[in-house]
């Protein structure tokens, strides 16, 4: 069963939009030493998007190779269309990958049951762990809690989802009743406000953004918490929800830790693909100031 933090990398890319794998290679050694239990590389904070199938592959290679089996690899495989997912899981599963995450097609608006079909035929045709990921916000799909709960089910490879969806609604249903069929199914929070709540609700960690920044904080509040010490836990995530104020002030997501990390001396350009931009003065600002009280969870001695 997968548990605890799993970090939805960005893709650093140099000032000719190239990526940059020095970078990279810090990064991952980042957040290996912030504790993570995971990393996500073409995550859409990575802005997959933006990355041609070839620049997927070569990270994905990469990435598997520089972690070198430090923490577990879940690489984003997720496509538009069925046969791509199944092409691109079974090149990650080939180099060792420990699994892959499944983002919902995001531009044919598929109806339940095209969704169902889409996952059951991606998990019959690959033989390892499978992560659905739920962004509706992103994607214009929604995804039942009922297909999930069936396909949680009958295919013992899907093991897990991603919610990255402001519904604690939704993510409550999710945990109880497929759990209710699955004990083993992970259930994680892709938005890190909702991190413990997740938690205190019978879910299992976060594959959350800010962790590419501050991931000793995210993995100190799950440790606190795995350890029954609720008031340590909650101490820490009162301050994971200050910091969440560089992502709900910031122009995006991607752009916002990108910057925050340039502040803060890592070796990373804040450099997005167009048609993304970077944050501005007046983001930057803001930021300076935010970031002086969390150099301590930023960067572990």
């Amino acid at each position: 069963m997968f548990r605890g933090i799993i970090t939805p990398m960005i893709t650093p890319f140099n000032k000719n939009y190239e990526i940059d794998y020095v970078a990279v290679e810090w990064l991952i050694n980042h957040l290996i030493k912030g504790g993570v239990n995971g990393v996500f590389p073409n995550s859409t904070t990575g802005e997959s998007a933006s990355l041609s199938l070839e620049e997927k592959k070569e990270l994905i290679k990469k990435v598997i190779e520089l972690v070198d089996g430090r923490v577990k690899v879940l690489p984003g495989i997720g496509g538009n269309t069925t046969l791509e997912v199944v092409m691109l899981g079974k090149f990650a599963k080939d180099l060792g990958a420990d699994g892959g995450i499944v983002i919902t097609p995001y531009f044919f608006k598929p109806t339940p049951e095209e969704l169902k079909k889409h996952y059951g035929k991606i998990a019959e045709s690959l033989d390892f762990p499978l992560f659905v990921y739920h962004f509706p916000a992103l994607t214009g799909v929604s995804l039942p809690v009922q297909v999930v709960k069936e396909l949680a089910r009958e295919y013992s490879n899907l093991v897990g989802i991603k919610i990255t969806h402001d519904s604690l609604t939704y993510l409550k249903q999710m945990i109880w009743e497929v759990k209710e069929v699955r004990k083993d199914f992970s259930v994680f929070s892709g938005l890190d406000q909702y991190l413990l709540i997740n938690l205190m609700i019978g879910g299992d960690g976060g594959v959350v953004a800010l962790s590419n920044l501050a991931p000793k904080l995210h993995k100190s509040i799950y440790d606190a918490w795995v350890s029954g010490d609720l008031a340590k836990s909650y101490s820490l995530y009162l301050k994971l929800l200050k910091l969440s104020k560089l992502i709900e002030s910031g122009t995006s997501t991607i752009a916002a830790i990108k910057a925050a990390l340039s502040i803060v001396g890592a070796p990373i350009e804040p450099v997005l693909r167009p048609p993304l931009s970077e944050e501005k003065a007046d983001f930057i600002m803001f930021a300076k100031e935010l970031l002086g009280d969390f150099i301590n969870y930023i960067f572990r001695a």
